[in-house]
């Protein structure tokens, strides 16, 4: 049995944004049981050449987006650089996992050309496998651990589960 485009990404992408969102659940929980501003969470990073938490969800909800819609030659909703609250981040989580479920598994074609533009360069990648497997997932894990591990650093209560989902 062959393996699809669609079996090796959208699942992945929902499951690890359903455990995202979990976590933010947990956050949200944290900062209200220890009277914390969420924003000292949302605002957090873990190195100042690093982005904030709230940045890491919107990577990784872009990369989920893109990286399942490009290979379907789908455009994506774009995503506002102004939700930085929890239940902004938790609103776009849930959009986007509308969103994943909206792609259709046979018109994601790993051998369709994607370009991309990325801190204002242009990349295109030869194929939407080479693109899904060499930028979009590794970044989407990137984004997703680095915002469980901020909350992780901030002593909200996480642990492996949480991230797996």
């Amino acid at each position: 049995m062959a393996v699809t485009m669609h079996q090796i990404s959208v699942p992945v992408f929902e499951r690890l944004l359903k455990a995202l969102s979990g976590c933010l659940d947990k956050a949200a929980a944290h900062a209200e049981a220890h009277k914390i501003e969420p924003e000292v969470l949302t605002t957090y990073r873990l190195f100042p050449d690093m982005f904030p938490f709230w940045r890491q969800v919107h990577q990784a909800n872009l990369h989920a987006r893109r990286g399942s819609a490009l290979p379907a030659g789908m455009d994506f909703p774009k995503i506002d650089g102004a939700d930085t609250a929890m239940p902004q981040l938790q609103a776009m989580t849930a959009a986007t996992l509308d969103f994943l479920g909206k792609i259709d598994p046979a018109a994601m074609d790993a051998s369709r050309e994607v370009t991309i533009v990325a801190g204002g360069n242009e990349r295109t990648f030869p194929t939407a496998l080479d693109y899904l497997l060499t930028h979009a997932m590794p970044n989407f894990y990137f984004h997703t651990t680095t915002a469980y591990d901020i909350l992780r650093h901030n002593g909200v209560e996480l642990g492996k589960r949480d991230f797996i989902g």
